[in-house]
Formats: C-alpha cells, structure tokens, sequence
C-alpha cells in the first residue's frame, strides 16, 4: 500500500518524459519538414530568377510581347481591367477578346511605380511560379504525404517546362498558381478544415480561371469530391459546394462572354484562343493527324520534359502508392489522377490549340510534377523502409544530378535562347529614328511577331497585317497585293516601314528574297532612313 503514491509518481514522471520526447521529435520533424520546404523554394527562385532581366526575346516572344502591349496600355492609356488592349492594330483603340488582365494589370502599377522595364512581366510570373510550388506542396502532403511533397515540389521547381513558362510574360503561372491553391484550400476544406476555407477556394480557383481558361480543368477535382461528399450522405456540405461551383462557373462565363463581344466588336476583331479545337477541325480530322502526338512527343522530349523526367513519369504513373485504409485518405490519394485525366480530356478537346501555343501545357505540371516526385521516391527508395539511409541519399542526389544535366540545364537554355533578338534590334532602331505620335510598319525575324513594335515604343502594324480571320504569318502571294497593303497602311498614318533581313514567314519564304520587288517599290516611293546588316527602315510619305 505505500509503494502506490510512489509507483504512481514515478510512472508519472517517465510518462511526462515520454511525451516530452514525443513533442520534441514532433517540433523537430516540423522544422525539418519546413526547413526542406524553404530550400525547395530557394531552388525555385533560383532557376525561375536567373536572367530574369532578359529582354522578350526567346521562345515565347509573340506571346509574351502581347500580354507586354497590354500592360503598357493599361499604364498609358486606360486603367480599365475589362478593356485589354494590343499595340499592333494600328493606332486603336485595339481591344481583343483575352483572358482576365491579372498578371499584365500587376506589371503595369510596377511601371506605374518603378517605371517601364521590360522584364517586370517575368518578376510577377516568377511570383506566381513560387505559389505553385507552395501550393502544391501543400496538396501532395495532404493527398499523399510529407516525403512525396517534399519530391513533388522538387521536380516541379527542376521542371524545364515549369521554370520556362513561370519565368515568362504570361497568363499561365497566374492560372496554375490560384487554381492550384484554390483546390488545395478546398482540399483541406473537404477533409475537415475551417468553413471559411470554401470562399477563399472558390475566390482563389475562380481568378485562376479567368487568369487562363485551360485552369478549368483542374476544377474535376473539386467536382470529384463533391461527389464524394454526396455518396457519403454529407448533401449539406455537397450543396454548399455545388452553390459554390455555381458562382464560380457564372462569373467565368460572364467574362468570356464579355471577351467574345469585345473582341468581335472592335477590329481587328480578335479573340486569343479561338480555332484549333475538335469541333473546329472535326473529329476525323484529328484522329487523321493522330491528335497531334507526335508535335507533342517532340515538345516534350525537345523542350518540355527531357527522357529524366518523362522516365520518372512513367514510373510514377506505372507503380501506385500503396492503399490507404482510411476512407477519407483514399479518395483524397485520387487527386492527381483525377487532375491528370481532366488535363487529358481537355487535351483530347483542344489537341490544335495546345500543340500550337505550347505554354497551354501548363495545367499539367501539377499532376506531371507529383507523378514523377512519386517516381523519384520509389527509384531512391527501391523497396527501403526509411529514406535516411545513405543508399537512398545517394540515389536521390544522382537521380536530381541526372535530372538537372540531363532535362533542366539544357533544355532551359535552349528555351530562353534570344531568337528575336533583331526584332528587338529593329524595333530598338525605329524608336530611336521615330518621332512623337509616330505609326509604325514592322517585320520581325517571325512574320507576326510584334516584338519590334513593342520595342519601337510606339504603335502600329505588324506586316502583313493581321487579326481576325487574316493570316498575319505568312507573306502573300505576290508584291502587287502585298505593295496594296502597304499603301491601305500609309492612308491610315504609317510613317516608318522596318523589316529584319531575316524575316522569315512560316513557310521559309525570306521578305527581302520573296518580296524584292516591294523593297524596289520602297526604294523609289520612300526615303531610306536605315540599310544596316540586320535591318532595313523607310520613312513612309504620306500621300
């Protein structure tokens, strides 16, 4: 009897130990878990950063260039968010159908308050890119777990694509980062999480939506545990969601329709993204042309991917992760697959569109990046029960070496190659012989690419000129019809005509061979302002 107060304080003691231990290890494990967390983010700034300065002349140029113009216009003409407005239709207004202005609107108050450089576009991408990587950490860790987070976030701040793309003056990384957070918030909501979780969800997935229409699709998760709630008799919680997805759906739709009517309202009556699609080219068009897999096995072999990564797709797609007993863990454990199959029906839908505008393959990334950190993981791991062994940290540091020799280094290069560098050249020149107010004619190394334009700071017309159903990337047949043009120019206000020497239509046709005479007509109806290696610049006279 009097070993009892004894015994029990001792016991009392060991058990006060052990749970001390035990919330030692679990603040220790926290801050290794967060710690790993801000290196991969210090890894992605890293690559997603470096030249971040460099001017809008690599792969991307046409794209980036566009979504630049309507930054400057936001700037310098109205700061109406609903009218998006290009500079290479002549002198305007030159409104265009587009996705919501988030990532240009940012750009133009960094002008607003810093002044105009060119590369501010890519900061506010690279900003977004960070998000993703944060988000989907964050919803591998909830899906499937910490390690498989930590791989995930991993290969997408190593994805060549994923660092191009995030790195460039474009819509996407706006899309992916709010639709990724969007549904981690809703995630989270779904498997237990705070009810003011499902507003900022629907806020955050809907702007992703509108950022860049592709984001859609990442909505089938959210739609997928809807019906789960629904199966499980949770309708209160289902109809909460439904009603959510609604006034999401209602607002997107509102401002596409709005897009349409505006870009068929004003010439050149333009709206980004139409053409290309299923229904446009029919069905049997696209099975004749095998749904464009050989354009997209070249961009990700070429470009994208590289075999590394595609290798540690195929692994992580071909073995799964082990079932979870937890009802609620399993379906959770579906997402990627049910992000990845959505991204493949929207492939299958709009195979034309993507092939052509590669950046499109950017709702994707998530699901490809926590497939192949999966396939990291089983490769390093091979069958180990821990992962801190010195075999399995060794595998994992030769499978990132061969990643980043072998995909990253290479295939980032050739991507930000400065392949419009004398469009810029041009441009560059016409700014400098330009006077206030003038309209400008150019021709960059890319027929239709309006990177000398952008760069002439001024306005004007991309040649042949193009928008709506004319073709803008291609020279016509012949110099009568293309001196027609021109001429129909001069009377709407050109001043200055410039062409890159190495201007090149899409069927390999060079202006300056293909179109000799229309320099002979230049040369004796224009005053030459400029005859250099790269570039030939005309003041045009008015008639």
């Amino acid at each position: 009897m009097t070993d009892g107060p004894e015994l029990t304080r001792v016991e009392g003691q060991q058990c006060q130990q052990q749970t001390t231990g035990r919330d030692m290890a679990a603040r220790y494990y926290l801050s290794l878990d967060t710690a790993i967390l801000l290196g991969i983010l210090f890894i992605a700034i890293v690559f997603r950063f470096h030249k971040i300065t460099l001017p809008l002349v690599d792969g991307f140029s046409w794209r980036e260039i566009s979504t630049a113009m309507m930054a400057d216009n936001f700037q310098q003409r109205s700061w109406n968010i609903f009218f998006p407005e290009v500079s290479w239709t002549g002198p305007g207004p030159s409104y265009q159908g587009r996705e919501f202005q988030i990532v240009s609107y940012l750009t133009a108050l960094l002008y607003q308050l810093f002044g105009w450089h060119d590369w501010f576009g890519r900061v506010v991408a690279a900003f977004f890119g960070l998000v993703t990587v944060f988000s989907l950490h964050r919803l591998t860790a909830l899906c499937w777990d910490k390690m498989h987070a930590h791989a995930a976030a991993l290969a997408y701040a190593l994805m060549p694509a994923a660092i191009m793309i995030d790195s460039s003056f474009l819509p996407d990384p706006a899309m992916l980062a709010l639709v990724t957070l969007g549904v981690w918030l809703f995630a989270k909501y779904w498997a237990g999480g705070s009810g003011w979780l499902l507003p900022l969800a629907t806020l955050s997935f809907s702007l992703g939506v509108l950022s860049k229409l592709p984001g859609i699709a990442a909505g089938a998760v959210i739609f997928y545990l809807m019906v789960c709630w629904i199966l499980e008799k949770k309708r209160k919680q289902a109809s909460w969601v439904f009603l959510s997805g609604l006034l999401s759906l209602a607002s997107i739709g509102a401002y596409y329709i709005w897009a349409i009517y505006l870009g068929r309202s004003y010439p050149p009556f333009h709206v980004a993204g139409t053409g290309g699609y299923i229904w446009d080219d029919g069905f049997w068009t696209y099975v004749r042309d095998r749904f464009y897999f050989k354009s997209l096995w070249n961009t990700s072999v070429l470009w994208f991917y590289g075999y590394p990564f595609l290798v540690l797709l195929a692994v992580g797609l071909w073995i799964p992760l082990s079932r979870a007993e937890d009802p609620k863990q399993r379906s959770l454990s579906a997402i990627p697959y049910v992000w990845l199959t959505a991204a493949i029906i929207l492939y299958l839908a709009a195979a034309g569109e993507i092939t052509s505008n590669v950046w499109n393959f950017h709702i994707f990334h998530v699901p490809i990046a926590m497939f192949c950190g999966h396939g990291a993981l089983l490769l390093a791991t091979l069958g180990s029960r821990t992962v801190l062994t010195p075999a399995v940290v060794l595998r994992s540091i030769f499978i990132v070496a061969i990643a980043l020799a072998w995909s990253t280094l290479p295939l980032v290069r050739t991507m930000k190659k400065p392949i419009a560098m004398n469009g810029k050249l041009l441009g560059e020149e016409l700014a400098r012989l330009a006077q206030p107010g003038d309209l400008v004619v150019a021709i960059a190394p890319e027929v239709g690419d309006p990177v000398a334009i952008y760069y002439s700071r001024a306005r004007g017309w991309v040649f042949p000129p193009g928008g709506g159903d004319a073709e803008w990337s291609k020279f016509v047949a012949d110099d009568a019809t293309a001196i027609a043009q021109l001429e129909e120019l001069r009377a709407q206000g050109a001043d200055l005509f410039g062409v890159a020497k190495n201007a090149t239509d899409k069927e390999g046709r060079l202006f300056v061979e293909h179109h000799d005479g229309v320099v002979d007509y230049l040369d004796r109806n224009a005053t030459k302002f400029a005859d250099l290696n790269n570039l030939l610049i005309y003041r045009i006279t008015r008639p």
